[in-house]
């Protein structure tokens, strides 16, 4: 540890607080490692002692936001995300202002009776098809989803552990204790005038830039291929509109082949017939799930059968371009009888492939979706007719497994507002649950846990830690204090919230909350008024942060999804700032009398 006997650590700290923002600003790095690198300094200067360094891997926020990705991602493997993307984006195509609006309300309504950080984890891929639908950049809507969760979670006392670390503190001040909806007045007014704020400056403060590469499902491959309908299908003699397994969005069927010949015209009205077979474009997890559905065969229709105890895996290929394989037709390869290995589907750049599968002629550069062993994978690529033999971009949808995805989604909440275990626990639990009842594989699910927005989190409630041991917000608040003093009690009001706004875009709202609560109920006491006001005020700047991407974790989180720079927060959530403070602060003057 660096010695700095004789210097003011508290003024330390607030310079590379200062130097942490304007590197987030210049973005030379990820923010992840930006933070990681002010957090390593403050440790290594000593402004955070090591105790309370460790004490930070204690706090269940993170351990909560992981544990709510990993139940995100059972969300989307069995198909809940993937139907509520098709229930919005099909309203939005018709009438996408009043969808965007509907959207919004209800992710503030969410957002008032269960944490928002687990809405905002859960609606991110929601809004990334619904932009793509919309033909919009997604960064046009993700802040949006962040504001309208923050502003949700202030119109009740449990709508963010914020409200409740503040009541807590007033009560041992000697305050009454809050109600549930106590504060509802003031959020709604909040909540609605920062909403159509949010849709008035979004259409021109909003950056318009695509989203990182590999943040949308529909990066996924589209692969061509064909379905045959086999004696045990449960929904032979069905036309085809009325069969659930093809009417997904990401499926679409081009053909029926029936004796020999392919139909290509009003397929919607076929009844199907064992023998079928359907010629059809899937992405790569729609044609795993209708793989494994009973009396459905996906791929060439003459593939081998391949022995269920062998455990065949799935793999995708690159065509190499060798004589044996370019320019063959895939029927003509014998695959199965050369190395056991299925043709699930091809895919080339651009365009469909072929009319059908099996008369798809191979290119250099062909994906193919193949099923075999790996024994039969690596003599593939022994002969080279293939490289890069990889797993796939998808995998099979559990759409049995949905309700159980659901009810863990609903139960945490719902126990959570009830106060039976923290949110933490209690997500810890459903993560085992989806986990034993096969809604998620384990190796997906711990791939669902985004690192780096962990990383970011972790760094900087190091940093808060830091500046709370070494003074530097006590002393910010003892410089402005005199000045606060001399103010009328309403001005007093506005000048503490645009102080715990202003700090809370610096440091976690947490910390705000926890130095700013006695401080205001003391200074309301000085001036001869009621408290409360100033405690609700602390409550609101504390939480509605929009200003930095880390000031509060739903901006964290949209910031890590979205193409966004440090920046664009600052165009759009400085005004959201404004807006917002004065709205709360004219609310709270009326709905709390001082």
């Amino acid at each position: 540890m660096a010695d700095l006997t004789g210097i003011d650590e508290s003024l330390i700290a607030l310079v590379l607080l200062a130097l942490l923002f304007v590197a987030f600003a210049l973005e030379k790095y990820p923010p992840d490692v930006t933070a990681a690198g002010a957090a390593g300094l403050f440790i290594v200067l000593g402004l955070v002692p090591t105790d309370e360094v460790m004490a930070v891997f204690s706090n269940s926020a993170p351990i909560t936001i992981a544990a709510m990705f990993v139940v995100s991602g059972a969300l989307v493997r069995t198909g809940v995300l993937d139907a509520l993307a098709n229930l919005v984006i099909g309203r939005a195509q018709s009438r996408p202002v009043l969808a965007l609006g509907i959207f919004l309300l209800a992710t503030i309504a969410a957002s008032a009776f269960m944490n928002n950080t687990p809405v905002v984890l859960v609606l991110i891929p929601v809004v990334i098809r619904l932009a793509a639908s919309l033909k919009i950049a997604p960064t046009r809507l993700l802040i949006p989803l962040s504001y309208a969760a923050i502003l949700g979670g202030t119109c009740t006392l449990i709508g963010t552990s914020t409200n409740l670390l503040v009541d807590g503190i007033a009560q041992e001040s000697g305050l009454e204790p809050f109600s549930i909806f106590e504060i509802a007045p003031v959020g709604i007014v909040v909540a609605l005038v920062g909403a159509s704020a949010m849709l008035l400056l979004g259409n021109t403060l909003l950056p318009d830039r695509g989203s990182r590469e590999g943040s949308d499902r529909s990066t996924e491959t589209t692969y061509l291929s064909e379905v045959t309908i086999l004696s045990g299908y449960p929904y032979l003699g069905n036309a085809l509109s009325e069969i659930a397994d093809f009417r997904r969005s990401d499926i679409r069927v081009t053909g029926l082949r029936r004796a020999g010949r392919i139909e290509r015209g009003a397929l919607s009205d076929r009844v199907l017939r064992a023998g079928d077979a359907l010629v059809i474009t899937a992405t790569t997890s729609e044609l795993l799930t209708l793989a494994e559905q009973p009396g459905l065969r996906v791929g060439l229709r003459r593939s081998i059968e391949l022995d269920a105890e062998a455990k065949p895996h799935v793999a995708e290929a690159i065509i190499t371009p060798s004589r044996r394989s370019s320019g063959v037709r895939i029927a003509d390869l014998a695959l199965g009888r050369r190395a056991g290995v299925r043709v699930l589907g091809a895919f080339r750049s651009q365009h469909i492939a072929g009319a059908d599968l099996s008369s798809v002629r191979l290119r250099p550069a062909d994906k193919l979706l193949l099923e075999g062993t790996p024994e039969g994978f690596r003599e593939l690529a022994r002969r080279g007719d293939v490289v890069s033999v990889t797993e796939p971009g998808g995998r099979a949808y559990r759409r049995a497994q949905a309700p159980i995805a659901v009810l863990t989604l609903v139960g945490i909440v719902v126990l959570a507002a009830l106060g039976v275990m923290p949110i933490g626990v209690l997500a810890l639990v459903g993560v085992a649950a989806i986990l034993v009842l096969r809604c998620i594989d384990n190796d997906e699910a711990w791939q669902s846990i985004d690192a780096s927005i962990l990383v970011l989190i972790f760094s900087m409630l190091i940093v808060g830690a830091g500046l709370e041991a070494t003074g530097a917000v006590e002393m910010l608040v003892s410089m402005l204090s005199p000045w606060l003093n001399g103010l009328p009690p309403h001005v007093t009001l506005l000048a503490v919230y645009l102080l715990g706004s202003l700090l809370t875009e610096t440091v976690t709202n947490n910390a705000v909350a926890v130095i700013l609560t006695p401080i205001v109920i003391s200074l309301a006491e000085q001036l001869g008024v009621d408290p409360r006001p100033f405690v609700v005020a602390v409550m609101f700047a504390a939480s509605a942060s929009f200003a930095t991407p880390i000031g509060y974790q739903t901006n964290t989180l949209v910031y890590g999804a979205g193409n966004y720079l440090f920046r664009d927060f600052l165009k759009v959530g400085i005004p959201m700032n404004l807006i917002v403070g004065v709205t709360a602060v004219l609310t709270i003057s009326v709905a709390f009398p001082m």
